[in-house]
Protein backbone atom coordinates (compact mmCIF):
# COMPACT_ATOMS: atom_id res chain seq x y z
CA UNK A 1 0.00 0.00 0.00
CA UNK A 2 1.85 3.25 -1.39
CA UNK A 3 0.32 6.72 0.27
CA UNK A 4 1.87 9.58 -1.88
CA UNK A 5 3.14 12.67 0.17
CA UNK A 6 5.01 15.75 -0.67
CA UNK A 7 5.62 16.90 2.52
CA UNK A 8 9.62 16.14 1.77
CA UNK A 9 9.63 17.44 -1.42
CA UNK A 10 7.98 20.69 -0.12
CA UNK A 11 11.12 20.61 2.27
CA UNK A 12 13.37 20.69 -0.18
CA UNK A 13 11.32 24.09 -1.64
CA UNK A 14 12.05 25.65 1.82
CA UNK A 15 15.46 24.85 2.21
CA UNK A 16 16.08 26.27 -1.31
CA UNK A 17 14.41 29.47 -0.30
CA UNK A 18 16.06 29.41 3.27
CA UNK A 19 19.74 29.74 1.08
CA UNK A 20 18.20 32.49 -1.10
CA UNK A 21 17.05 34.92 1.74
CA UNK A 22 20.21 33.92 3.38
CA UNK A 23 21.94 35.09 -0.19
CA UNK A 24 20.15 38.27 -0.45
CA UNK A 25 20.53 39.70 3.52
CA UNK A 26 24.40 38.95 2.50
CA UNK A 27 24.06 40.77 -1.08
CA UNK A 28 22.15 43.81 0.93
CA UNK A 29 24.70 43.91 3.90
CA UNK A 30 27.42 44.44 0.92
CA UNK A 31 24.98 47.14 -1.05
CA UNK A 32 25.53 49.17 2.06
CA UNK A 33 28.97 48.91 2.84
CA UNK A 34 29.45 50.06 -0.87
CA UNK A 35 26.80 52.93 -0.58
CA UNK A 36 28.39 54.39 2.24
CA UNK A 37 31.57 54.24 0.45
CA UNK A 38 29.71 56.84 -1.63
CA UNK A 39 30.01 60.26 -0.66
CA UNK A 40 27.03 62.31 -0.95
CA UNK A 41 27.00 65.71 -2.38
CA UNK A 42 25.69 69.39 -1.07
CA UNK A 43 25.02 71.37 -4.07
CA UNK A 44 24.42 74.81 -3.83
CA UNK A 45 21.95 76.81 -5.73
CA UNK A 46 23.41 80.16 -7.11
CA UNK A 47 21.83 83.15 -5.49
CA UNK A 48 19.66 85.38 -7.92
CA UNK A 49 22.64 88.01 -7.97
CA UNK A 50 25.12 85.09 -9.20
CA UNK A 51 22.80 84.43 -11.76
CA UNK A 52 22.13 87.69 -13.01
CA UNK A 53 25.83 88.56 -13.31
CA UNK A 54 27.30 85.33 -14.14
CA UNK A 55 26.15 84.96 -17.33
CA UNK A 56 24.03 82.20 -18.50
CA UNK A 57 27.22 80.19 -20.15
CA UNK A 58 28.81 80.00 -16.34
CA UNK A 59 25.41 79.26 -14.71
CA UNK A 60 24.81 76.28 -17.51
CA UNK A 61 27.93 75.26 -17.00
CA UNK A 62 28.30 74.92 -13.09
CA UNK A 63 24.46 73.70 -13.23
CA UNK A 64 25.83 70.89 -15.64
CA UNK A 65 28.72 69.81 -13.31
CA UNK A 66 26.78 69.50 -10.42
CA UNK A 67 24.35 67.26 -11.69
CA UNK A 68 26.84 65.22 -13.32
CA UNK A 69 28.96 64.71 -10.64
CA UNK A 70 25.35 63.97 -8.84
CA UNK A 71 24.13 61.66 -11.37
CA UNK A 72 27.67 59.91 -11.30
CA UNK A 73 27.49 59.12 -7.59
CA UNK A 74 23.44 57.68 -8.54
CA UNK A 75 24.77 55.55 -11.07
CA UNK A 76 27.44 54.12 -9.13
CA UNK A 77 24.94 53.20 -6.26
CA UNK A 78 22.63 51.64 -9.13
CA UNK A 79 25.73 49.57 -9.82
CA UNK A 80 26.40 48.54 -6.49
CA UNK A 81 22.71 47.51 -6.21
CA UNK A 82 22.72 45.36 -9.65
CA UNK A 83 25.52 43.85 -8.54
CA UNK A 84 24.79 42.73 -5.45
CA UNK A 85 21.20 42.51 -4.33
CA UNK A 86 19.67 42.64 -7.91
CA UNK A 87 22.41 39.59 -8.67
CA UNK A 88 21.06 37.60 -5.43
CA UNK A 89 17.22 37.89 -6.58
CA UNK A 90 17.82 36.00 -9.27
CA UNK A 91 16.98 32.14 -9.00
CA UNK A 92 17.91 29.72 -11.57
CA UNK A 93 17.36 29.86 -14.98
CA UNK A 94 15.07 33.58 -13.97
CA UNK A 95 15.80 36.48 -16.52
CA UNK A 96 16.72 39.10 -14.85
CA UNK A 97 13.99 42.52 -14.55
CA UNK A 98 15.26 46.02 -15.27
CA UNK A 99 17.12 47.82 -13.12
CA UNK A 100 14.04 49.79 -11.95
CA UNK A 101 11.76 47.11 -10.89
CA UNK A 102 14.65 45.55 -8.95
CA UNK A 103 14.75 48.96 -7.13
CA UNK A 104 10.87 49.41 -6.97
CA UNK A 105 10.29 45.71 -5.30
CA UNK A 106 13.47 45.72 -2.79
CA UNK A 107 14.00 49.50 -1.59
CA UNK A 108 10.61 51.03 -2.91
CA UNK A 109 8.84 53.11 -5.18
CA UNK A 110 11.00 56.58 -3.79
CA UNK A 111 14.53 55.30 -3.89
CA UNK A 112 14.20 54.00 -6.98
CA UNK A 113 12.84 57.44 -8.24
CA UNK A 114 15.78 59.06 -6.22
CA UNK A 115 18.30 57.39 -8.12
CA UNK A 116 16.72 56.88 -11.24
CA UNK A 117 18.45 58.27 -14.07
CA UNK A 118 17.22 61.00 -16.22
CA UNK A 119 15.70 62.70 -13.10
CA UNK A 120 16.33 66.15 -10.90
CA UNK A 121 17.28 63.37 -8.06
CA UNK A 122 20.50 64.66 -6.46
CA UNK A 123 22.58 62.01 -4.69
CA UNK A 124 22.53 64.47 -0.80
CA UNK A 125 23.26 62.86 2.55
CA UNK A 126 19.19 62.72 2.85
CA UNK A 127 19.29 60.59 -0.03
CA UNK A 128 22.01 58.45 0.83
CA UNK A 129 20.44 57.83 4.20
CA UNK A 130 17.08 57.21 2.09
CA UNK A 131 18.99 54.17 0.38
CA UNK A 132 20.70 52.99 3.33
CA UNK A 133 16.92 53.11 5.64
CA UNK A 134 15.56 51.25 2.93
CA UNK A 135 17.91 48.56 2.98
CA UNK A 136 17.98 48.58 6.77
CA UNK A 137 14.04 47.75 6.75
CA UNK A 138 14.65 45.18 3.94
CA UNK A 139 16.92 43.17 5.68
CA UNK A 140 14.31 43.30 8.55
CA UNK A 141 11.50 41.79 6.10
CA UNK A 142 13.96 38.88 4.98
CA UNK A 143 14.71 38.74 8.69
CA UNK A 144 11.23 37.98 9.19
CA UNK A 145 11.13 35.62 5.96
CA UNK A 146 14.25 33.58 7.81
CA UNK A 147 12.36 32.94 10.58
CA UNK A 148 9.10 32.36 9.05
CA UNK A 149 10.90 29.59 6.88
CA UNK A 150 12.30 28.19 9.82
CA UNK A 151 9.05 27.85 11.54
CA UNK A 152 7.67 26.01 8.03
CA UNK A 153 10.66 23.36 8.10
CA UNK A 154 10.04 22.60 11.65
CA UNK A 155 6.66 22.21 10.82
CA UNK A 156 7.22 19.79 8.09
CA UNK A 157 10.18 17.94 9.77
CA UNK A 158 7.71 16.90 12.29
CA UNK A 159 5.16 16.01 10.15
CA UNK A 160 6.85 13.82 8.03
CA UNK A 161 8.36 11.97 10.91
CA UNK A 162 5.21 11.42 12.21
CA UNK A 163 3.75 10.42 8.87
CA UNK A 164 6.57 7.93 7.62
CA UNK A 165 5.58 6.17 10.74
CA UNK A 166 2.39 5.65 10.20
CA UNK A 167 2.63 4.83 6.11
CA UNK A 168 5.61 2.50 6.74
CA UNK A 169 2.99 0.52 9.37
CA UNK A 170 0.45 0.92 6.61
CA UNK A 171 3.10 -1.11 4.56
CA UNK A 172 4.49 -3.56 6.75
CA UNK A 173 0.57 -4.93 7.73
CA UNK A 174 -0.65 -4.74 4.16
CA UNK A 175 1.42 -7.77 3.64
CA UNK A 176 -0.41 -10.02 5.55
CA UNK A 177 -4.10 -10.98 4.52
CA UNK A 178 -6.90 -10.33 6.44
CA UNK A 179 -8.00 -13.90 6.05
CA UNK A 180 -4.79 -14.78 7.89
CA UNK A 181 -4.97 -12.77 10.98
CA UNK A 182 -7.35 -14.67 14.25
CA UNK A 183 -10.09 -12.58 15.99
CA UNK A 184 -7.06 -10.65 18.44
CA UNK A 185 -5.03 -9.70 15.79
CA UNK A 186 -7.73 -8.19 13.58
CA UNK A 187 -8.96 -5.91 17.14
CA UNK A 188 -5.43 -5.17 17.69
CA UNK A 189 -5.32 -3.78 14.00
CA UNK A 190 -8.50 -1.88 14.14
CA UNK A 191 -6.98 -0.64 17.87
CA UNK A 192 -3.85 0.51 16.03
CA UNK A 193 -5.94 2.22 13.10
CA UNK A 194 -8.04 4.23 15.45
CA UNK A 195 -4.30 5.61 16.72
CA UNK A 196 -3.04 6.71 13.51
CA UNK A 197 -6.26 8.32 12.68
CA UNK A 198 -5.83 10.25 16.42
CA UNK A 199 -2.44 10.98 15.25
CA UNK A 200 -3.92 12.67 11.55
CA UNK A 201 -6.38 14.45 13.70
CA UNK A 202 -3.77 16.17 15.85
CA UNK A 203 -1.35 16.72 13.17
CA UNK A 204 -3.91 18.26 11.40
CA UNK A 205 -4.97 20.66 14.20
CA UNK A 206 -1.03 21.48 14.40
CA UNK A 207 -0.29 22.18 10.64
CA UNK A 208 -3.70 24.65 11.10
CA UNK A 209 -1.70 26.41 14.29
CA UNK A 210 1.00 27.00 12.47
CA UNK A 211 -0.47 28.03 9.09
CA UNK A 212 -2.51 30.70 11.29
CA UNK A 213 0.64 32.18 12.95
CA UNK A 214 2.54 35.19 12.09
CA UNK A 215 6.61 35.83 11.89
CA UNK A 216 8.07 39.36 12.26
CA UNK A 217 11.32 40.28 13.58
CA UNK A 218 12.10 43.06 15.77
CA UNK A 219 8.00 43.76 16.48
CA UNK A 220 7.94 44.64 12.68
CA UNK A 221 7.33 42.95 9.06
CA UNK A 222 5.13 40.62 10.37
CA UNK A 223 5.32 37.43 8.07
CA UNK A 224 2.08 35.97 7.05
CA UNK A 225 2.54 32.33 7.42
CA UNK A 226 -0.81 31.26 4.96
CA UNK A 227 0.75 34.09 2.89
CA UNK A 228 4.31 32.11 3.11
CA UNK A 229 2.50 29.00 2.04
CA UNK A 230 0.72 30.28 -0.73
CA UNK A 231 3.79 31.71 -2.09
CA UNK A 232 6.06 28.78 -1.46
CA UNK A 233 3.96 25.94 -3.09
CA UNK A 234 3.08 28.13 -6.05
CA UNK A 235 3.01 25.86 -9.14
CA UNK A 236 3.32 22.60 -6.57
CA UNK A 237 1.56 19.36 -6.89
CA UNK A 238 -0.38 20.72 -3.45
CA UNK A 239 -1.04 24.10 -1.95
CA UNK A 240 -1.06 22.06 1.46
CA UNK A 241 1.41 19.56 0.86
CA UNK A 242 0.69 18.35 4.87
CA UNK A 243 -2.84 19.06 5.21
CA UNK A 244 -2.70 16.90 1.66
CA UNK A 245 -1.23 13.91 2.87
CA UNK A 246 -3.02 13.71 6.09
CA UNK A 247 -6.08 13.41 4.70
CA UNK A 248 -5.10 10.67 1.79
CA UNK A 249 -3.49 9.17 5.09
CA UNK A 250 -6.99 9.34 7.17
CA UNK A 251 -8.93 8.52 4.74
CA UNK A 252 -6.46 5.15 4.00
CA UNK A 253 -7.14 4.32 7.38
CA UNK A 254 -10.68 4.66 7.54
CA UNK A 255 -11.10 2.19 4.72
CA UNK A 256 -8.56 -0.12 5.97
CA UNK A 257 -11.07 -0.09 9.56
CA UNK A 258 -14.38 -0.83 6.83
CA UNK A 259 -12.30 -3.86 6.19
CA UNK A 260 -11.29 -5.50 9.31
CA UNK A 261 -14.55 -4.48 11.14
CA UNK A 262 -16.17 -6.34 8.14
CA UNK A 263 -13.88 -9.26 9.57
CA UNK A 264 -14.60 -8.97 12.50
CA UNK A 265 -18.27 -9.23 12.43
CA UNK A 266 -18.00 -11.85 10.59
CA UNK A 267 -15.85 -13.95 13.22
CA UNK A 268 -18.27 -12.84 15.79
Amino acid sequence: MTVTTHVNDALGRVQREQEHVSEKQSALDRFCDRVREVPAGSPRQPSATSRATAGGTASAMATYRRSDSSADRCRRVCEAFAETVAAAGLADGQESESLSTALRTELGDDVALALAPGTDGVFTPDVKQAVLAAATRRRTELRAMERALATEADSLRTAAAELDEVTDWLARTDETPLLELGFEALRERHETLTRHRARCERLARDRQRVLNGTTSHEAAAGVSHRALVASLYDGFPTDHPVLATVARLDGVCDDCQRAVRDHLTRRV
